[in-house]
């Protein structure tokens, strides 16, 4: 940031240099600039920039922006745009009297201190961007654009746009007001806002705050300029998909923005493996065939289908794979059912896989899931009942409690006959009766007393009354 950096030290009080000669410039100007000139050497040390995925435990009520009141604000740039500087101490709380209050006009000090004054916007005109970027500030300016007047936010709009909504957009606070002038400002508003962050779309995708006022751009911005957005970020679309801010701006285009638009899906050809098991792929994936038609995600779907298996047993895999099992097509679903078949014990034990055979035992057909059914139900050739192994299972124990809510009657009767005796037998000679297997007793009670025991009780004698010799 600079060339050398001097260790931080307590931060003086700042001397204001002496007021300029009586009509030499605005009163709201004058102050602006003896603030900056008189704190810029002593406030550069400590001067930070938001960054991609940078975080601090500050506390806000310190934010100090520099700023000239109805002007645009003091700072570098990076990645081609000013960035809001914060003055944050992570960890630290400020006192009333610090450099934070210093640099505070006068409006905004009465504004946070006299809350028994009823305030309108024109009362902070000329101060809309400081106000933007405070904490208390911002929540006023938010409510009042909700029910105000159309100067009222022209007002707001000429002191913002174009030369501070960069900076605003990317700050803790600020952005928020940004976000409010996309959902109550005008048709042209909204187009001219748009239009100060073309350019600069991939950066702010990728930028904490950035990244919602570009989702909600999108939401609100006439399709030519959706158009407009997707074009800048086409070239990096597959950074963005992997960033932990730029992938939600990616969803939201596939949610609002037209197919014959979103040319960048066809970058997801020959990734689907690697955006399946991302953590924020994944998300990106399953937007896509939520929102897309068949012809745009046929190409991924049939990829998809080559590393079911994997996909299956991998952390983030397998939420693709429910979601194939819960909205998917119902020839996709039944080729993952199909997958499924002859492995259920083996993905039933595994910690992602079983949440895969849960989800198939919920959405399958009825023929497809009494073969599901079967195969835990009928003894392994090696004589090994899949039903015990289950049970001693800490993921497998809960597949086994889906199928005994999903069967049909008669194997529902059929799981009870086994797992009654194995149960008792578990708390007979274990050690330790863990709380799965309580579980599985539990379901196993309400089971039969929701089932033909009121015709037949004598069928379903009680696992809690059933003496033990």
């Amino acid at each position: 940031m600079y060339p050398t950096m001097p260790p931080l030290s307590p931060m003086p009080t700042p001397q204001l240099s002496a007021a300029a000669p009586a009509g030499s410039m605005p009163d709201k100007k004058q102050y602006g600039l003896q603030q900056q000139v008189a704190l810029q050497n002593t406030l550069r040390p400590t001067m930070i920039s938001y960054t991609p995925h940078q975080g601090y435990a500050a506390d806000y009520g310190a934010q100090i922006p520099f700023m000239i009141p109805n002007g645009a604000m003091y700072g570098h740039t990076a990645h081609g745009i000013p960035f809001y500087h914060q003055n944050l101490r992570p960890g630290r709380r400020q006192d009333a009297n610090d450099a934070g209050s210093a640099l505070r006009s006068p409006l905004l000090d009465e504004f946070r201190a006299n809350k028994a004054r009823k305030w309108e916007l024109r009362d902070i005109y000329g101060y809309i961007v400081e106000f933007s970027g405070d904490q208390h500030g911002s929540r006023f300016i938010q409510q009042k654009l909700e029910t105000a007047t159309s100067e009222e936010k022209q007002g707001v709009f000429d002191e913002i746009v174009p030369d501070n909504a960069l900076q605003l957009i990317q700050d803790v606070f600020g952005n928020y007001v940004i976000q409010k002038l996309f959902e109550h400002g005008t048709q042209v508003q909204k187009t001219v806002l748009a239009n100060a962050m073309e350019g600069h779309i991939l950066p702010l995708s990728l930028q904490m705050y950035g990244c919602r006022v570009v989702q909600k751009a999108v939401e609100f911005v006439l399709p030519d300029q959706q158009a407009s957005f997707v074009r800048e970020l086409d070239p990096h679309v597959l950074k963005c998909v992997k960033d932990a801010n730029g992938n939600h701006v990616i969803q939201k285009l596939i949610e609002r923005v037209s197919h014959e638009r979103l040319g960048f899906v066809n970058s997801f050809r020959g990734n689907v493996y690697d955006l399946s098991t991302h953590p924020y792929g994944c998300r990106v994936l399953q937007r896509c065939f939520e929102h897309l038609p068949e012809e745009t995600t046929r190409p991924l779907m049939d990829e998809l289908h080559k590393y079911m298996i994997n996909l299956m047993q991998d952390q983030f895999g397998n939420y693709v794979v429910q979601f194939v099992l819960e909205q998917g097509k119902p020839q996709d679903r039944n080729q993952v059912i199909t997958k499924l078949r002859g492995q259920m014990l083996n993905m039933a034990r595994h910690k992602f896989a079983s949440n895969v055979c849960e989800k198939a035992l919920v959405t399958a057909g009825i023929e497809e899931r009494r073969i599901l059914i079967d195969e835990i139900i009928m003894p392994k050739t090696d004589g090994v009942s899949p039903i015990v192994s289950m049970m001693k299972d800490q993921f497998a124990n809960y597949v086994l409690q889906r199928a005994l809510t999903v069967a049909e009657p008669d194997q529902k009767e059929i799981l009870i006959a086994k797992i009654r005796p194995q149960l008792v037998s578990m708390r007979r000679y274990s050690s330790a009766y863990s709380k799965h297997l309580i579980s599985i007793e539990r379901l196993l009670e309400r089971t039969i007393n929701a089932s033909k025991a009121s015709d037949k009780p004598a069928d379903y004698p009680s696992l809690l009354h059933k003496p033990v010799n």
